[in-house]
């Protein structure tokens, strides 16, 4: 089952640059300084983006740790 860990990896790595590109544009967001409801409006398009590249983080790493467990 070793093929699981490589793919599984890099499935978490761009998962985890997700999460640091959501940091980034929640950051940008900030620093526009909109008011509340432009603000709430890119806030909640960034919540759906980061739970995304979480859920992707996750399936990495749950695939990794499958691979070495099985492999």
């Amino acid at each position: 089952m070793s093929f699981l860990i490589w793919p599984g990896a890099a499935l978490s790595l761009i998962g985890l640059i997700g999460l640091i590109w959501c940091i980034i544009l929640a950051g940008k967001a900030r620093k526009a300084q909109l008011d509340s409801t432009a603000m709430t409006a890119r806030l909640q398009k960034l919540v759906a983006m980061n739970m995304g590249a979480l859920a992707l983080s996750t399936i990495g790493l749950m695939m990794v740790v499958i691979g070495i467990l099985l492999g």
